[in-house]
């Protein structure tokens, strides 16, 4: 487990503030103690400074993960956000949509969100930024990026694509294998 580059840190920050924007702040300085960014295998943890001194105990080959993966490196070197991160970003993120019922089931089958599955959407959400997804219980069921801005969400079709999919938790049952 190593630190990350400023490339690299760069890379996963811009990831980050898609989705959280400015409360990207919260999430590096934290009240409860210092927090970290480590890269392992490819992948980018973010966890608590003394997880991190209780994972270097353990021999690299052996260690899975340590603390919440948050996305992982493809080869091309671009960052990836996965599934595992969503707790962290559903609690900043600056856009939301929220799903009925059966617009819940195709997100969480890997879906794109159509008009038609919308119960409601954050005012002012501009076109490609990044959004959680929420069912009506208010409970993350992932994040996308959106296909239209909220104003021309309201003019669009009921066929029309609201959310391009990007993570669901329906992965972790779909991807089990991956996901470590």
């Amino acid at each position: 487990m190593r630190p990350l580059t400023d490339e690299e840190t760069r890379a996963v920050f811009e990831k980050l503030k898609k989705y959280i924007g400015q409360n990207l702040r919260q999430m590096v300085d934290r009240p409860d103690g210092v927090h970290l960014f480590r890269l392992h295998k490819e992948r980018v943890m973010y966890m608590s400074e003394r997880v991190m001194k209780l994972a270097g105990h353990v021999p690299k080959k052996q260690l899975l993960c340590a603390g919440v993966c948050l996305g992982k490196f493809t080869h091309s070197r671009k960052f990836r956000l996965s599934i595992t991160c969503l707790d962290y970003i559903a609690r900043l993120a600056q856009y939301r949509v929220w799903l009925k019922p059966s617009g819940e089931q195709h997100f969480v089958y890997g879906n794109h969100v159509v008009k038609a599955h919308l119960r409601r959407i954050t005012e002012g959400a501009p076109k490609n930024a990044g959004i959680v997804v929420l069912n009506e219980a208010d409970v993350p069921i992932g994040f996308g990026v959106t296909a239209k801005s909220t104003e021309e969400c309201q003019k669009a079709g009921v066929e029309a694509l609201v959310v391009y999919h990007q993570a669901d938790v329906g992965e972790y049952l779909r991807d089990e294998a991956d996901l470590v």
